[in-house]
Order: structure tokens, then C-alpha cells, then sequence
């Protein structure tokens, strides 16, 4: 079998110190939580509208812009990095700052005038209705 023949050429050939291998490889290509989407998003969708909620502690309400053309939502924004104070250092700093661009596809058309947004305790809930020409329309069928 396999193990007797990597035995002959005098190899030895441990699958747990390659599975070891293989994981720290992944995990050093693994892109950093720092760099991953922020901010994080959630989408509902009804038949009428979209809710949007968008996790956003540390971020003043005026320092995010939020657009949509078609079916696409855009925010972007930032947020300011605590400074420590005299005789301060970190210890430990993992909260991310700067800024953030992020594009939302939604499944329909929206009505851009009728958007409202709403910011309470670092959340930012964006209702989204649905445009009148893409809601669906029903068909009446006339019998001749």
C-alpha cells in the first residue's frame, strides 16, 4: 500500500505536519480583520421596500455619505482614530479607523427621492422603497 511504498524510497511523509503546513500557509494569505468590509451590512427586502442597517460605532452622522443611483446603495465615510492622551500608550489596538466606501447591489429599483435614513446607538437603518416603474405590474385578461 501507500505507506509501505513511501517506506522503500526511505521517506517519511506525515499527513498532520502537511495539514499543519498548509493551514499556516491559508492563514498568513488570510486578509487581516483591519482590511475586511467595514462597515458591516444587513439587507431586508420586501415586496414595496429595501431596509438596509449598517453597523457604525465610532462614526459621526456627518461624516457619512450615502447615495443610490438605480439599484445600487453607496456609503462612504470615516472614522477618526482615538488618540491616547499625555503619558498614554496602547496596549492594545484592534478597533479599525480611516475611511470606508462601500456599494450595496439591491434586487430592485429605488425610488431615490422617497429614502430615509435613520442613526441610533452606532446603527444606521436605511429604508429604501421600491420604484413604482419596477414594482410589478398585474395584467388583466379580457375574454373575447
Amino acid at each position: 500500500m501507500i505507506w509501505s511504498d513511501i517506506s522503500r524510497f526511505n521517506r517519511t511523509w506525515d499527513p498532520w505536519s502537511e495539514l499543519d503546513r498548509m493551514q499556516r500557509l491559508f492563514r498568513d494569505l488570510a486578509v487581516p480583520a483591519a482590511a475586511a468590509e467595514f462597515p458591516a451590512v444587513n439587507v431586508w427586502v420586501t415586496g414595496d421596500e429595501a431596509e438596509v442597517t449598517i453597523e457604525l460605532p465610532g462614526v459621526d452622522p456627518k461624516d457619512v455619505d450615502i447615495s443610490v443611483v438605480g439599484k445600487t446603495l453607496t456609503l462612504k465615510g470615516s472614522r477618526n482614530p482615538e488618540e491616547a492622551k499625555d503619558e498614554e500608550s496602547y496596549h492594545r489596538r484592534e478597533r479599525w479607523s480611516g475611511s470606508f466606501n462601500r456599494a450595496v447591489d439591491l434586487p430592485f429599483l429605488i425610488n431615490a427621492n422617497k429614502v430615509e435614513a435613520r442613526f441610533s446607538k452606532g446603527i444606521l437603518t436605511i429604508t429604501l422603497p421600491r420604484a413604482e416603474e419596477d414594482k410589478p405590474k398585474k395584467i388583466n385578461v379580457i375574454s373575447a
